[in-house]
C-alpha cells in the first residue's frame, strides 16, 4: 500500500483544560458550557491590564508524576507527561510492551518553559550562576514535552517538534500522521502550552492581541461585533496515532477517527496585496481527505476575536462552504486560546463531537450578522457528526486545516 493509502486512526486522548482535567470532565463541561476563564492566580495581575486567563485548577504535578522529575520540568511539560500517561490509558497501549523503534513522540510549542525560565533567571540577577539549575539548560527548550515523553515512555522512534504558533497543534499532527505512514507503529502527538507567568505574560502581551476586559463572560468574543482581543489559556491534548489495520488488529477499545486531511499555507507579507491564505489551507485539507464541502458537518473554528482575522476566518469558510450552510463552533471561548495546545484540544472535540453526535457550543458570543455564519451558541447542538474541519492560525500568517472522519 501506498503512503497516501494509509489511513491514520486516533486511539487514545489526554486532555488537561482550564475547564476539565481529563477527556470526560473536558468533554461534560464543554458540552454545558462551562467556561475555565477567570482572574489569573498564578501571579498578582494587578500591574498589567490584561487580567484574565485560562487557568488550570486542582492539578497537582506530585499526584501523578514521580519526584524526580519535578525538579527538572516545567509546568506545561508536568501538564504534558500526565496528559500523555492518560492518553496511552485511554488507547489502552502500555509502551513498555512495544519495540522501542516503533514509538514516536511528535509536538508542537508556543513559547517553551517559561515559568521555569522565569524562576532561573530571577535566581540568576538576584543570587548568581551557581544558584542557577542545571536543568535550565532543557526544561525551557520548545522541544522538552517531546523528550521527556519519549524518555519517560521508552519511546525512541521518529519524535521531534513543530514550532508554529497555534498552528502547530495541527502541523504536528500532520508530521505525526507522515510517520505513520513511513511505517511507524504508534505515535503520540499534540501539544501542551503553558506560561501564565510575569515572564510570559508580557511576551504575549506584546502581540497586542490580549483582551483587557475584566469580565470573564465579554473576554473573549470572537465573530462578535465587540470582538476586541482573545484571553490566553493553558493546557491541551496529546494524541494516540496508530495506523488503521493495526489498531483494529490489536484490538483496540475505541476507535474515535481517522485524520483524514490536512493543508497548511502562509499568509503573503502584508502590503503585498495577495489574498490571505486560509481558505486555501482549507482547500487543501478538503483535497487531502478527498472531501467535498458538503461532506463536512461542523467546522471547529480558530476565532481570533481580532475584527480584522474574524472577517477573514468568516469569508475563508463562506467562500468554501456558501453563507450558514455549516455548524460553525468555537469551544476554545470556555477555555482561552492555548497557543499550541488549542487546536489539538479541539481536535478532541471533534472526535467526542462525532462519538456523541453534538456539536459544542460557543459561548458569550452574539454573532455579528455581517459574517453569516451559522455559529451554534449558547448550548450544544445535536446532530449527526461524521466529519470535521479544525482550523488553526498561527501569529506570523500561519494557517492550518485538518478533516477528521469517524471510521466504519
Amino acid at each position: 500500500m501506498s503512503e497516501s493509502g494509509v489511513r491514520v486512526a486516533v486511539t487514545g486522548l489526554g486532555v488537561v483544560a482550564p475547564n476539565g482535567l481529563g477527556a470526560e470532565a473536558y468533554w461534560a463541561a464543554t458540552r454545558k458550557g462551562i467556561s475555565g476563564i477567570g482572574r489569573i492566580s498564578r501571579f498578582v495581575p494587578d500591574r498589567y491590564p490584561a487580567r484574565l486567563a485560562g487557568e488550570i485548577d486542582g492539578f497537582t504535578a506530585e499526584e501523578h508524576l514521580p519526584g524526580r522529575l519535578l525538579p527538572q520540568t516545567d509546568r506545561m511539560t508536568q501538564l504534558a507527561l500526565v496528559a500523555a500517561d492518560w492518553a496511552f490509558r485511554d488507547a489502552a497501549v502500555r509502551p513498555s510492551e512495544l519495540p522501542e523503534f516503533e514509538m514516536g513522540v511528535i509536538t508542537a510549542s508556543s513559547s517553551g518553559g517559561f515559568e521555569f525560565g522565569q524562576r532561573e533567571l530571577q535566581a540568576l540577577w538576584s543570587k548568581g550562576g551557581r544558584y542557577v539549575s542545571a536543568y535550565q539548560s532543557f526544561a525551557w527548550f520548545y522541544a522538552v514535552n517531546s523528550g521527556q515523553i519519549s524518555i519517560r515512555n521508552g519511546m525512541r522512534g521518529p519524535s521531534g517538534v513543530v514550532v508554529s504558533d497555534q498552528a502547530g497543534g495541527l502541523d504536528a499532527v500532520a508530521q505525526a500522521r507522515r510517520q505513520i505512514r513511513k511505517g511507524t507503529r504508534l505515535v503520540m502527538s499534540g501539544a501542551v502550552d503553558a506560561s501564565i507567568c510575569p515572564w510570559g505574560w508580557v511576551a504575549q502581551m506584546a502581540s497586542n492581541r490580549l483582551s483587557t476586559t475584566h469580565d470573564p463572560e465579554r473576554a473573549y468574543l470572537p465573530f462578535d461585533g465587540s470582538a476586541h482581543g482573545h484571553v490566553p489559556g493553558e493546557g491541551g491534548a496529546l494524541l494516540v496515532l496508530e495506523e488503521l489495520g493495526q489498531a483494529r488488529a490489536r484490538g483496540a477499545e475505541q476507535i474515535y477517527g481517522e485524520i483524514a486531511g490536512y493543508g497548511a499555507t502562509l499568509d503573503p507579507r502584508p502590503g503585498s496585496g495577495r489574498p490571505p491564505g486560509l481558505r486555501k489551507a482549507i482547500e487543501l485539507a478538503l483535497a487531502d481527505a478527498g472531501a467535498l464541502p458538503r461532506d463536512i458537518d461542523v467546522v471547529f473554528a480558530d476565532g481570533a476575536a481580532i475584527l480584522e482575522l474574524d472577517r477573514i476566518e468568516a469569508e475563508a469558510i463562506n467562500g468554501v462552504f456558501g453563507e450558514r450552510a455549516v455548524p460553525v463552533t468555537v469551544p476554545k471561548t470556555m477555555t482561552g486560546r492555548l497557543y499550541s495546545g488549542g487546536a489539538p484540544l479541539d481536535l478532541a472535540a471533534a472526535f467526542l463531537a462525532m462519538r456523541d453526535g453534538v456539536i459544542p457550543p460557543s459561548i458569550g458570543i452574539t454573532p455579528s450578522p455581517g459574517h453569516a455564519l451559522d455559529l451554534v451558541v449558547g448550548h450544544e447542538r445535536t446532530a449527526p457528526v461524521r466529519s470535521a474541519l479544525v482550523i488553526a492560525r498561527g501569529h506570523g500568517g500561519f494557517n492550518s486545516a485538518t478533516v477528521v472522519r469517524a471510521v466504519e
